[in-house]
């Protein structure tokens, strides 16, 4: 059995934002490989990290779906045995798994500490003085055997809905990002904005929550958001937007000062009348690219797009995978090989389970490998790596 968890003094490698890319001389040296994993103990909405020295890290959601508790293991490189959970909520059943979009989300910082965030259920502590659910934050403490109490991060806001992400720097600085509306408002997703609590201490005090979303842009209720930290102050939010009940825009927003200011990088627009409850995903590969995924009639797009200060062209168009309008929730991950994995749910939908897909492009976009499997549960979504030999994992 794997030996207790212990930080690293090295850089890291995350599943879907990274501030390196696993070995290349590794990765060449293994054929190409996508291997299926069902997350341990039958768990859901697996978030998934790999470090600076193969380590992989993950995370779940086991129990009851409206109060369940997060889970938290990791093995090392070339072995298939997972340390012994760890619970990471203090409180038992805090965490809120209906949805598929609101449960745990994890991000390597400085050393390798592990921070994660979760949207809180009913049974969560400490509540908000405001009301509501609260977006609830840990990291793991110094001994690397356990998680400190989780604390409520929304000062002056509520209306939490759909889920949270959180990123995380080789610098100290930890991002915990949601969507909420002001206290004085009511739950208009108009008039919701994506805010950000910074930490420049390892998680050890966050600043008040600020608006980080352009003027007017709103933000879908229900649906999730991504969060990626990476070199050169870089951060970017994947989130949708709802400028109009009808308007409900997939949005990109970049920094390149540490989240102290941002710029719309993308913007594909989706003319629909009601939360599609949809989920994003996000690769910083390098400091000139960042790799997003996201929902739009019921297709998962992705693109890559240049880590620049202005609107992406016409011209960028995203990809497609398939003709199939059933397809949800994607993920991805990029190897030593500059190889991408793309994986998505199909036919999950509310207290619904369905199947996943995946495939793998080269630089040029051409498909490489491709599968489809059964499995994936009620309230199931996917996580992806890239372990350092180039070998894509894929948990459901």
């Amino acid at each position: 059995m794997p030996t207790p968890f212990k930080p690293l003094l090295a850089g890291l490698v995350l599943a879907t934002g990274s501030f390196a890319l696993p070995s290349a001389a590794a990765a060449a040296a293994t054929p190409l490989t996508v291997r299926l994993e069902r997350v341990p103990a039958g768990g859901l909405q697996p978030q998934a990290a790999v470090d600076a020295a193969g380590r992989t890290h993950l995370v779940w959601l086991e129990g009851e779906a409206k109060a369940a508790d997060v889970r938290y293991a990791w093995r090392d490189p070339a072995t298939t045995a997972w340390s012994t959970p760890l619970r990471v909520n203090t409180t038992p059943g805090s965490a809120l798994a209906v949805g598929t979009i609101r449960g745990p989300q994890l991000a390597l910082g400085r050393a390798g500490r592990v921070h994660v965030c979760w949207n809180g259920s009913s049974e969560a502590r400490p509540k908000p003085e405001l009301g509501g659910a609260p977006l609830l934050y840990t990291r793991i403490n110094a001994s690397g055997m356990g998680f400190e109490p989780e604390r409520n991060l929304m000062g002056h806001t509520r209306h939490l809905d759909g889920g949270a992400a959180v990123a995380a720097d080789a610098e100290g600085r930890v991002f915990v990002v949601w969507h909420a509306a002001p206290a004085t408002d009511p739950a208009v997703e108009m008039r919701r904005s994506v805010y950000l609590a910074a930490s420049s201490d390892d998680g050890t005090t966050f600043a008040s929550e600020r608006i980080v979303s352009p003027t007017g842009s709103g933000a879908c209720g229900c649906c999730g958001l991504q969060a990626h930290a990476g070199p050169g102050g870089t951060l970017a939010i994947l989130y949708r937007g709802a400028s109009a009940v009808d308007q409900r825009p997939a949005t990109l927003l970049a920094s390149h000062d540490h989240g102290a200011t941002f710029s719309v990088l993308l913007r594909e627009p989706w003319n629909v009348g009601q939360c599609p409850m949809s989920s994003a995903s996000l690769h910083l590969t390098d400091s000139s690219t960042v790799l997003a995924a996201w929902e739009l009639g019921g297709q998962v797009h992705w693109q890559r797009v240049a880590w620049t200060d202005a609107v992406q062209p016409p011209e960028a168009r995203p990809q497609v995978v398939t003709a199939d309008r059933s397809t949800k929730h994607p993920v991805v991950a990029v190897n030593g090989r500059g190889e991408t994995l793309i994986a998505w749910t199909i036919g999950t939908g509310w207290q619904r389970g369905g199947s996943l897909a995946w495939q793998v492009v080269d630089a040029r976009n051409a498909v490489l490998r491709e599968g489809r499997s059964d499995g994936v549960p009620v309230w199931g979504s996917l996580a992806a790596v890239a372990e350092p030999d180039g070998t894509f994992v894929v948990w459901y």
